[in-house]
């Protein structure tokens, strides 16, 4: 009966022989995990100001629904009363929708410039793996002319 061969050993030799830097792939993940971190904090920074802008926009709501819904002398003074509501309520809406276009606005302008700078020191560290593996394939590529002559 047929043993299959193990390649195991073979393949320990020829990835000790090929040459490889993790040095480069470690970079590169802690790079990512800087960027993921920074993302994170600009994405509950905005989380956080988005729920104290909702937070106190319910709040006034309700503070003038209280004010709306107190009992009344004359009939009239019930349609006032709904009027000015609805006039606050467009006012808080407008004023809300702003606050949260400003919350939109910087989460936006944060994640241009992290990706930007993360593009950059991306670059940055390819630039220097390729460099170093230019070298080390070359150095490599000289020992085994050397030993084939």
């Amino acid at each position: 009966m047929a043993k299959t061969q193990d390649f195991t050993k073979v393949m320990q030799d020829m990835m000790a022989s090929f040459p490889m830097d993790t040095t480069a792939f470690q970079g590169a993940f802690k790079t990512q995990a800087a960027l993921g971190e920074k993302m994170a904090k600009v994405a509950l920074e905005a989380a956080e100001k988005s729920t104290e802008i909702s937070s106190k926009w319910t709040k006034d709501t309700l503070a003038k629904f209280g004010d709306m819904s107190k009992a009344k002398e004359e009939p009239t003074d019930y349609t006032k009363a709904m009027t000015d509501f609805a006039s606050s309520a467009a006012e808080m809406a407008a004023e809300n929708l702003a606050a949260f276009a400003e919350v939109a606005k910087k989460v936006q302008m944060e994640t241009v410039e992290l990706m930007l700078a993360a593009g950059k020191d991306m670059s940055e560290d390819a630039t220097a793996a390729v460099k170093k593996a230019t070298t080390e394939v070359t150095t490599a590529a000289k020992k085994a002319a050397a030993a084939a002559k």
